[in-house]
C-alpha cells in the first residue's frame, strides 16, 4: 500500500477531487498555506495499492496546471521611509506529490 500526499494549488483542487472520485479514489483534504506567497493550497492524502499510484499521479498532473501570475511583493521598512519594489511574476498551480510506502492501514 501506498500513501500519496499532494500538495494542489486551491484554485485546482475542486477540480482534482472531483475526477480523483469519478475514478474510484477516495482522499482526505486539508487545508494548507504556501510559505512563499502566502496562498492557499489543499494537501491530499490518498491511500492506494502500488499498481494504482500512476493512475492517481496522472490525474493529478491532468488537472492541476501551472500558470504564470503578477504578484506584489510586500514593502520593507527601513528606518522611516518605505522601499517598494516592482511585482514580480511568478509560476502558481500545478502539484508536488509524495509517494510514501505504507505498513499498515486501518480503517476502523
Amino acid at each position: 500500500m501506498k500513501l500519496i500526499v499532494a500538495i494542489i494549488n486551491s484554485d485546482d483542487a475542486n477540480t482534482v477531487m472531483s475526477n480523483l472520485t469519478k475514478a474510484g479514489y477516495s482522499a482526505t483534504k486539508l487545508t494548507t498555506s504556501g510559505g512563499f506567497l502566502r496562498a492557499g493550497n489543499i494537501t491530499l492524502l490518498i491511500g492506494v495499492e502500488k499498481s494504482k499510484v500512476d493512475d492517481v499521479i496522472n490525474i493529478i498532473g491532468e488537472y492541476s496546471s501551472q500558470r504564470k501570475k503578477i504578484t506584489p511583493v510586500n514593502s520593507t521598512y527601513i528606518g522611516e521611509s518605505m522601499l517598494s519594489s516592482m511585482p514580480v511574476e511568478v509560476t502558481v498551480g500545478g502539484a508536488t506529490i509524495f509517494v510514501l510506502d505504507v505498513e499498515q492501514f486501518y480503517k476502523i
